[in-house]
C-alpha cells in the first residue's frame, strides 16, 4: 500500500508540474535568437516571388486568407486569431523570425518542416508574405 501511494504521489506531482508549465505559457512567441538574426539566403526576385505564391496558396492562405489579413476559410474553426500579415506588428519581425514560426508552428500554427521540407521554399514564402504589407 506504500508503495502504491509514493507512486500516486508522484504521478500527481508530475501531473501537477505539467498543467503549471501548461498554465504559465503567457502565448508569447518566443523566437531563439539564433533565428532572429539569420537573412534570407534566397533572391527576392519575381520569380521567387511567384513560387512563394504559388506555395502559399497551397499551405497558408485557408488559415491566412489571399491578402494575409488572418481571414480564409479555416480562421472561423481556430481558438486564436491566425493574424494580419499587413500589419506593422507582423511586418517588423525579422526574416529570420518568420522562417522559424513557418518551420516550427506553435499550438494552432502547424510546423511546416515536414510538409515543406525545403529551407528554400520556406523562405521564399517569407518573401511572398513581405508583399502583404504593399
Amino acid at each position: 500500500m506504500k508503495h502504491f501511494i509514493r507512486l500516486l504521489t508522484a504521478f500527481l506531482i508530475f501531473m501537477l508540474t505539467g498543467f503549471l508549465a501548461i498554465s504559465q505559457d503567457d502565448g508569447e512567441w518566443v523566437v531563439p535568437e539564433k533565428y532572429k538574426t539569420m537573412e534570407n539566403p534566397t533572391e527576392n526576385s519575381k520569380m521567387n516571388l511567384r513560387i512563394g505564391k504559388v506555395l502559399y496558396a497551397k499551405h497558408c492562405k485557408s488559415c491566412h486568407g489571399s491578402n494575409g489579413l488572418g481571414d480564409g476559410p479555416k480562421a472561423a474553426s481556430l481558438d486564436t486569431f491566425s493574424g494580419d500579415f499587413s500589419s506593422e506588428v507582423f511586418q517588423s519581425q525579422t526574416d529570420g523570425e518568420l522562417y522559424y514560426k513557418t518551420t516550427f508552428g506553435k499550438d494552432e500554427m502547424p510546423a511546416f518542416d515536414k510538409t515543406i521540407p525545403s529551407d528554400e521554399d520556406r523562405w521564399l514564402i517569407v518573401h511572398y508574405m513581405r508583399t502583404f504589407s504593399e
